[in-house]
């Protein structure tokens, strides 16, 4: 019998995928299923430590939304999250903007679908602004961050800033709240040295 060693058997649990953004990244975990259902480890610590997200997590959050709300683009300028998301039901186009300066990826942005039925993960490191569009009928998102909400240094980046150019795949107008209209273009919002 051959054995397998445990970091190896550790990595099969999931799959990391490069982004265009340096530190985003896909995370597409290993599912077991049969006529029953399926099962999924979303999270382990020694996991990620070997894949290089050796972050410690210290809030869990839910955001439940219906078609065609649009949520963000949102960071804190102190305090910063790194932020693990997902969707348990429902499909959303996950949207990460690199807000770091010195990076030769400042002001690019990353749009990935994650949904209930591919069970991808995005994760965005600290030093990005983080928004969603809702594609289906509903949708729920879990995501974990490494800090805690400070709505003091919470910053939004506007979400139709012409000069980002997202691309949200819109059906119509979006659900946006009175506080994400009140975006700021990245010329003008602060941003991480």
């Amino acid at each position: 019998m051959t054995v397998v060693p445990r970091a190896l058997r550790m990595m099969d649990a999931i799959r990391k995928v490069s982004t265009s953004l340096p530190g985003v990244v896909i995370l597409e975990p290993r599912v077991f299923g049969d006529e029953r259902g399926f099962f999924l480890e979303s999270y382990n610590e020694r996991v990620f430590m070997e894949l290089g997200i050796d972050e410690r997590f210290v809030q869990d959050n839910h955001s439940s939304s219906r078609r065609n709300v649009l949520r963000g683009l949102h960071y804190q300028i102190k305090q910063a999250q790194g932020k693990l998301v997902r969707v348990v039901e429902g499909e959303v186009l996950d949207v990460a903007v690199d807000l770091r300066r010195g990076s030769p990826t400042f002001g690019g942005w990353e749009a990935v679908r994650l949904s209930g039925e591919n069970k991808r993960m995005l994760w965005i490191p600290k030093g990005f602004a983080h928004g969603f569009r809702v594609i289906s009928e509903k949708a729920q998102v879990l995501y974990k961050a490494t800090d805690y909400y400070a709505p003091e240094y919470e910053r939004t980046l506007a979400w139709n800033d012409p000069g980002l150019k997202i691309d949200w795949e819109l059906e119509g107008d979006p659900i946006v709240s009175a506080k994400d209209q009140r975006g700021l273009a990245l010329g003008e919002a602060e941003t991480f040295a």
